[in-house]
């Protein structure tokens, strides 16, 4: 079954469950409703812990950790007494199936919103779960915008989503080509072959023809199973692109640098588009020597807020490795939780739910505001920015606003 002929099906069991789609009855019957009312206020997070982003997926659950033990220490929810909020756990193993049957299981053990997943498809499936049983799922990265086209009414999410971001990259590639006197003039675009992957990758495309460069060739890839892409890379350098955009995870965006690395076609620039690895600090390491050729258009940490750099410090004493955005994004969708039950003085999914959609709550993620949810579930102050390595380092390059440095788009990869 196709991935759109997936969610159609599913679709129609989250709103027609009582109909007898099948799975458990609401979780506003029943034992999960009552286990609520008493002891800690349950959170659920919801991530890939093995598997092949099992890296991020910690990284993710770690941040919601940190987002709980912060609320604790702060008096807990003041509206409710002071209960304590606990976070109880999830592992995806990266697989749809697996992400569905775990929110369900997290949902019945009392979890009064969840967060998660990383991956598009494992939320797809978990946003149906969530819409029948009426428990809101606040995605904290999830960048199909697919889920959000049903009229969900459970379903937000923190980061911006694909077409945003995508629209957004192409909009930066124009500016800081032209800028440095080097206009784009075809982009090959690169991509893992899941929602995710083939939404940005037309999202993009759509874009750029607007702004009025070639896109092409288009190279798609399965993620899971890739273990390497010489034989794309080298498609990408006898097309006479100037640019190559890649939308794909971590362990395959490094495969894809590996091969630039060895094949060296003739680019200006490689541009992540809601790339998973070129906006890590981890890539630079792993990627060598590649350095200032590589950007990346996404949801970013704000590296000019003080909170963030404390929050990031934190992890980085706590667990002897870099929070990554993902994690700051986890972060930030518990904090949107828990102020809502705070707000609703109540665990009552149906409260907090309509709390939730009323948020006003600071993020530590670049933003043009508040996390505030449009009525489609998207979080309408969500900003994507320009990243690119310099020095060793990930910095925010673009918009001028946002940056840490100017982007630097003078190098170039030649044989």
């Amino acid at each position: 079954m196709s991935a759109r002929k997936l969610i159609a099906v599913l679709s129609a069991c989250a709103l027609f469950a009582a109909a007898g789609c099948g799975g458990s009855a609401p979780a506003g019957a029943g034992g999960a409703a009552a286990g609520r009312d008493v002891g800690p206020v349950k959170i659920a997070a919801l991530h890939p812990v093995s598997g092949s982003n099992a890296v991020d997926g910690l990284q993710m659950r770690r941040g919601a950790q940190l987002a709980v033990d912060a609320i604790n220490a702060a008096g807990g929810i003041k509206s409710l007494g002071g209960r304590k909020v606990e976070l109880i756990t999830g592992d995806s193993q990266g697989k749809a199936d697996i992400g569905q049957s775990e929110a369900q299981r997290l949902i019945s053990a009392g979890a009064v919103a969840l967060v998660g997943t990383y991956q598009s498809a494992v939320s797809t499936n978990a946003a149906v779960v969530a819409e029948r049983n009426r428990v809101p799922f606040v995605m904290d990265v999830t960048a199909s915008d697919a889920i959000f086209s049903h009229g969900y009414r459970y379903s937000f999410r923190v980061q911006p989503g694909s077409e945003a971001i995508a629209s957004a990259a192409a909009q930066y590639l124009k500016e800081v080509s032209q800028q440095a006197g080097k206009p784009v003039h075809k982009v090959a675009f690169l991509h893992e072959q899941s929602d995710f992957g083939s939404g940005a990758a037309e999202a993009f495309t759509a874009a750029a023809q607007k702004l009025g460069f070639t896109v092409g060739p288009d190279i798609s890839y399965d993620a899971t199973t890739v273990s390497d892409l010489t034989a794309q890379i080298t498609q990408v350098k006898t097309s006479g692109a100037d640019v190559l955009a890649v939308a794909g995870y971590y362990r395959d965006s490094l495969l894809a640098a590996k091969a630039i690395d060895s094949v060296k076609p003739p680019l200006n620039a490689v541009w992540g588009v809601s790339n998973g690895a070129y906006d890590q600090p981890k890539f630079v390491t792993d990627a060598g020597k590649l350095g200032a050729l590589y950007f990346s258009t996404n949801y970013h940490y704000d590296a000019t807020n003080a909170q963030t750099v404390a929050l990031r410090a934190q992890y980085q004493r706590q667990f002897g490795d870099p929070m990554r955005t993902g994690a700051v994004l986890s972060y930030d969708a518990v904090q949107v939780i828990a102020a809502a039950v705070d707000k609703a003085a109540s665990t009552d999914p149906e409260k907090v739910r309509d709390a939730i959609a009323a948020s006003q709550v600071a993020p530590l993620t670049v933003g043009h505001g508040p996390i505030s949810f449009a009525t489609n579930g998207d979080n309408r102050n969500a900003f994507p920015v320009l990243m690119q390595v310099q020095d060793g380092q990930v910095k925010q390059v673009f918009p001028p606003d946002k940056a840490e440095s100017r982007p630097d788009y003078t190098v170039t990869w030649r044989p």
